[in-house]
């Protein structure tokens, strides 16, 4: 009985050792040193409802006779296209400018930022108080952060549109009208695009106004091969 107690003891204290080691091991902070922040380096308490499933990103058949790594903007359906090469593209699910806030036209990437900091217009921010709600003149970069954890700026012949193809910390509001004319996407994916579209990347935007002009793209359906064999 004695030889049992003894060794029942002695595996406890292991146990407690090893439970002490792991934990220490679980709350190390990491070495980040270098490191890109991505959405999925933060872990919130409670995970945002997704969009439905058609807005997921996915690689589909795509016919344009655009060139690759162009971005196509489809404010009508909400989606963007990242052009991968002959006949096929990325499409990704947005969320677009609500009534009175869409537009249209060619422009280009001119600027890129991680965990940007977020400046309302003046219009936007006098528009708003009107309404009750007190805007920052500026908010620094984080989750509670509009603009989510990327930006790609829009410029036009060098000038700043004000327009942003930017993340979102509202991942539900994926597939609606409700930005002041921005471009959202869920985090993961702006993500996702960020690291694919270099500064001077042609953005097509199709909406009210007509102002891209023709543009010939044929969005044919999931890619099977492609999801199956990857590329």
């Amino acid at each position: 009985m004695k030889l049992h107690a003894t060794r029942l003891a002695a595996l406890t204290v292991a146990a407690a050792a090893f439970l002490a080691a792991a934990n220490a091991s679980a709350f190390s902070p990491a070495d980040m040193v270098g490191a890109k922040v991505k959405r999925s380096d933060v872990v919130l308490a409670a995970q945002p409802k997704k969009p439905p499933q058609r807005y997921w990103r996915t690689k589909v058949r795509f016919r344009t006779n655009e060139a690759p790594g162009t971005v196509i903007v489809d404010t009508n359906n909400k989606y963007l296209y990242y052009i991968d090469g002959p006949n096929r593209a990325t499409r990704y699910g947005i969320g677009v400018g609500r009534e009175g806030f869409g537009w249209s036209g060619v422009v280009k990437v001119g600027r890129k930022a991680e965990w940007p900091s977020w400046t309302p217009p003046a219009e936007m921010r006098q528009r708003e108080r009107a309404k009750g709600r007190i805007l920052p003149i500026t908010q620094e970069g984080g989750i509670d952060n509009p603009l989510g954890a990327r930006a790609l700026y829009l410029y036009k012949g060098g000038r700043d549109t004000i327009f942003r193809i930017h993340g979102t910390n509202l991942p539900w509001t994926i597939g609606q009208n409700m930005s002041s004319g921005c471009i959202r996407m869920m985090n993961e994916d702006v993500e996702h695009l960020y690291d694919r579209a270099p500064i001077g990347t042609k953005v097509i935007v199709i909406g009210p106004g007509n102002k891209q002009g023709d543009v010939s793209y044929d969005d044919r359906g999931v890619d099977i091969f492609r999801h199956i064999f990857g590329g």
